[in-house]
């Protein structure tokens, strides 16, 4: 097993530990707490020497630099981050979080800084998916807490769905090259990761109409400090910085109208609960 996957698919210990950290500020303000599923790879997964990186530890690292705050970026299960943000743990998450209305109805988001579709990864030699009606009777993995588990558990009776629900996505990656699932359903940008660095694993169906804002969640009293994370991603998208940490990461330049380019009209996700429509111009030094 080469080493990189073998990082990928560590997942025993890696919730809880503070795991990446930029220098102290010098006003003294204090870190900036956040927290991300270390076990999501390419956006946050182990280092072979300790540690957490990955494109969501790069990005929130030089959000923190240009606010002029330090900043500790916690490795935990992705299901137990929004409630650990609601109870006060966490300032905001650094974890892609999809921008569903549900959410953006109890939580405040940022722009979007990357788009992301649902797509499932099958175990080499399957027959490709062409529709959902190919996944009839299946049963399908994903991981726990997600838009993926509530797409399986939404269409589990339609579908005849099996839903297996695990804690890291490498442990439903396993489920499929091992056989006990059929398919693996997740994002995009982390099915053809994952298919590049295990050969018996397929990037395949990705659902129509399953394009989403991947952004920051933060608690409904951190109006101020949302604002002021959204003004410094808009900055790092207007000189490029999103966009060359998006090719380092995911292997291909973003097109102009992807989110990593585009900078948002207002606060937040256009259209959806929680949006602030107020013009703004980011003040980028």
């Amino acid at each position: 097993m080469r080493p990189l996957l073998a990082a990928l698919l560590l997942s025993a210990g890696m919730a809880g530990a503070a795991t990446a950290q930029t220098a102290p500020a010098a006003d003294a303000q204090p870190p900036l707490r956040c927290a991300a599923d270390g076990t999501f790879a390419p956006h946050a997964f182990p280092r072979l020497d300790g540690g957490i990186q990955g494109f969501q530890v790069d990005l929130f690292q030089e959000v923190a630099k240009r606010m002029g705050r330090s900043i500790t970026i916690d490795s935990a299960s992705f299901s137990g981050l929004i409630p650990a943000l609601n109870a006060g743990r966490y300032d905001f998450l650094c974890a892609p979080t999809t921008v569903t209305p549900e959410r953006a109805a109890n939580l405040l988001f940022t722009e979007g800084y990357l788009w992301t579709e649902l797509q499932f990864g099958i175990r080499r030699g399957t027959p490709p998916i062409r529709s959902e009606e190919d996944l009839r009777g299946k049963a399908i993995s994903v991981n726990k807490g997600t838009p993926y588990e509530q797409w399986v558990t939404r269409n589990a009776e339609r579908l005849n769905l099996t839903l297996l629900a695990f804690d890291t996505q490498p442990d439903a990656v396993q489920a499929v090259l091992q056989g006990r699932a059929y398919a693996n359903l997740s994002g995009n940008t982390v099915i053809k990761y994952s298919a590049s660095r295990a050969p018996q694993y397929v990037a395949d169906f990705v659902l129509p109409g399953t394009r989403f804002h991947w952004a920051t969640p933060f608690r409904k009293d951190s109006g101020a400090l949302r604002n002021q994370v959204e003004e410094v991603i808009e900055c790092m998208k207007r000189d490029g910085t999103i966009a060359r940490l998006s090719e380092r990461w995911f292997g291909a330049a973003p097109k102009e109208d992807d989110a990593e380019r585009v900078v948002f009209p207002g606060y937040g996700p256009p259209g959806l609960p929680g949006y602030d429509p107020t013009p703004h111009e980011p003040h980028c030094g």
